[in-house]
C-alpha cells in the first residue's frame, strides 16, 4: 500500500500509467470518477486538488455553490485491474474550496471527522470495523415499471426455478435449491472460480482476504470475507470490494447486486458489521462481564440499541432493505444482544483471544454507504458509553420462538424506510456531536431518501392485483 505522495509518483512511473482516475463516493454510496491523462497529474494535485462540479451529485449543493475540489489521498490508491490503459485509481476527499475543509455532505469527510471525534473524547483512539457484505450474482436481470404495468425477471441457472429449464448443452441438474447454498461443493456451487478471482484481485489491491464461500440463498448468493481495519480505511476497502465484485461478475457475463432482498422467498443479503474501540493498543471491549465483554462494550451496545431506529435510516437506507427485515423470517429484527443467538441483532462472536473481542451488529445491509454506516454506528455506541446506557440482560433464548408476552417486551428495528427517516429526524443529536454530521447534511439525506419512499408509495405493485383486483 502506498503511504506518501512520493510513493504514488513512483508507482505511476513503475506501472507506466497513462491515466489517473480520481474517485469519490456520493451520499447514496455509489462511487463516482473523473479521469485525467498522466500529463496533467503531478505532486501539485495533492496540494491544490482537482476541481469538479458538486451541484450535479444527488443530495449535494445547488448550482449557486457548485465548485468543489477532489483532494487525492496518497494512502488510498491502486492500479485499476479492469481498464485497458494502465490507470492509477486514487480515492479522494471532497473539499470546500472556501475554507479548505472536508465538505459537510462528503461521506468520506464525515468518516474522517468521526475518527477525529473519537480521539477528542479521550474514550479511545482507534475504531476497528469489519463488515461482511453479502451479494447475489445472477445470469441476467430485466425489469420495467411504467403506466402499463411493472415486472422483474431474474435469470439464474443456479436457481431452484431453473430445474425445468431447457438450457443449451443440457440442464446440468446440480443446484443448491431454496436455502441450500451454504455450502455444497461444485458442481452445485458454480461460483468458486469467480470468487477466487475476486479474492486474488482484492489481495493485489492490498485488501487481505480471509475466506470466500457460497451463501445460503440458492440463486447465486455469495460472500467474500475480508480483514477488519480502521474506520475510514475499512470503508474505502468496502467501496473497492463492491467495485471488484461487480466488475469481475461483469467480465464473466454475469451481474452482481448488493440489493438486500432481490429474491422473494429466500434469504436476503445483510452486511453484519463487527466493531471494537481501542486505546493505546488495548482493546476496550475486552473484560470479564457477559461473554468476556467490558462495561465499556456493554454501554456501547446500549447506545446502538437506543438509537437503532434512527440508525436504520443509514444502515438500511433503501425501501428494499425492509423486505429483509421482516419479523418471523430469521431476520435480525430484535434489538437484543447475545453470544449464542443469531436471532439477536447484536451478537458477540466467540474468540479465543481477548484482543479479538468485538460486537457484531447484524441489522445493517450492503446498500448502506459504508462511510456513513460505520460513523453512525460508532457515534451511537459512544453515546452509550458517555451516558452509561446499559442494554439490560442478554438474550440467550431463540428470539424467533418467544411467547407473545415476552416477545412484546423486546424492541425491534424499523419496519419501513419512512419510519426510519422519521426516527432519524427526531433522534439526530448524537450524530452531530463534534460536527461529525451536520443538520443540513441530515436534512439533505432525509430529503434524498424520501424521494425513494414517495416513488415507491406511488407505484402500483403486482401483488396488489393479487390481493385486491376482484374484491
Amino acid at each position: 500500500m502506498t503511504k506518501t505522495v512520493a510513493d504514488v509518483m513512483k508507482l505511476v512511473k513503475e506501472k507506466e500509467c497513462t491515466f489517473v482516475d480520481f474517485r469519490f463516493v456520493d451520499t447514496k454510496g455509489k462511487e463516482q470518477h473523473t479521469t485525467v491523462p498522466i500529463s496533467h497529474f503531478d505532486e501539485d494535485k495533492f496540494e491544490s486538488g482537482h476541481a469538479f462540479d458538486g451541484s450535479s451529485i444527488a443530495g449535494w449543493k445547488g448550482i449557486e455553490a457548485s465548485d468543489m475540489l477532489l483532494m487525492p489521498d496518497p494512502t488510498a490508491c491502486y492500479i485499476d485491474p479492469f481498464y485497458e490503459e494502465p490507470t492509477l485509481v486514487i480515492t479522494c476527499d471532497v473539499i470546500e474550496p472556501s475554507d479548505g475543509k472536508g465538505y459537510d455532505r462528503d461521506p468520506r469527510s464525515i468518516a474522517k471527522r468521526a475518527e477525529s471525534y473519537l480521539k477528542s473524547t479521550g474514550l479511545g483512539d482507534t475504531a476497528y470495523f469489519g463488515p461482511e457484505p453479502e451479494f447475489f450474482i445472477f445470469d441476467g436481470v430485466r425489469w420495467g415499471a411504467d403506466m402499463q404495468g411493472c415486472f422483474v425477471k431474474i435469470d439464474s441457472e443456479e436457481a431452484p426455478w431453473s430445474s425445468g429449464a431447457e438450457i443449451e448443452g443440457g440442464n446440468p441438474g446440480h443446484r443448491p435449491g431454496k436455502k441450500g447454498g451454504y455450502f455444497p461443493v461444485a458442481p452445485v456451487d458454480t461460483f468458486h472460480d469467480m470468487r477466487s478471482e475476486m479474492c486474488l484481485i482484492l489481495e493485489s489491491l492490498g485488501i487481505p482476504v480471509e475466506v470466500h464461500h457460497h451463501e445460503v440463498a440458492g440463486q447465486g448468493q455469495n460472500e467474500l470475507g475480508t480483514r477488519f481495519s480502521t474506520l475510514v480505511q475499512r470503508a474505502d476497502w468496502t467501496i473497492w470490494q463492491k467495485y471488484v465484485i461487480q466488475n469481475v461478475a461483469h467480465a464473466y457475463g454475469k451481474t452482481a447486486t448488493f440489493m438486500p432482498k432481490p429474491v422473494v422467498g429466500d434469504n436476503g443479503s445483510g452486511m453484519h458489521v463487527h466493531q471494537s474501540i481501542w486505546k493505546n493498543g488495548e482493546n476496550l471491549f475486552a473484560g470479564n462481564g457477559y461473554a468476556g465483554l467490558s462495561e465499556f462494550a456493554l454501554f456501547y451496545i446500549g447506545g446502538i440499541i437506543k438509537h437503532a431506529k434512527a440508525l436504520n435510516a443509514i444502515t438500511n437506507p433503501g425501501t428494499n432493505s425492509y423486505k429483509r427485515l421482516v419479523p418471523g423470517f430469521e431476520a435480525p429484527v430484535k434489538l437484543a444482544y447475545s453470544a449464542r443467538n443469531r436471532s439477536a441483532s447484536i451478537r458477540i462472536p466467540h474468540v479465543a483471544n481477548a484482543k479479538g473481542r468485538r460486537i457484531e451488529t447484524r441489522f445493517p445491509d450492503p446498500l448502506a454507504n459504508p462511510y456513513l454506516c460505520f460513523a453512525a454506528l460508532m457515534m451511537a455506541g459512544l453515546d452509550g458509553v458517555q451516558n452509561k446506557i446499559h442494554p439490560g440482560e442478554a438474550a440467550d433464548k431463540n428470539l424467533y420462538d418467544l411467547p407473545p408476552e415476552e416477545d412484546a417486551k423486546i424492541p425491534t428495528v424499523c419496519a419501513s424506510l419512512e419510519e426510519a427517516l422519521a426516527a432519524l429526524d427526531k433522534d439526530r443529536e448524537f450524530l452531530t456531536r463534534g460536527g461529525v454530521f451536520t443538520d443540513s447534511m441530515i436534512d439533505a439525506y432525509i430529503d434524498l431518501k424520501m424521494e425513494d419512499v414517495t416513488r415507491f408509495r406511488m407505484t402500483t405493485h403486482p401483488i396488489e392485483f393479487d390481493m385486491y383486483y376482484s374484491l
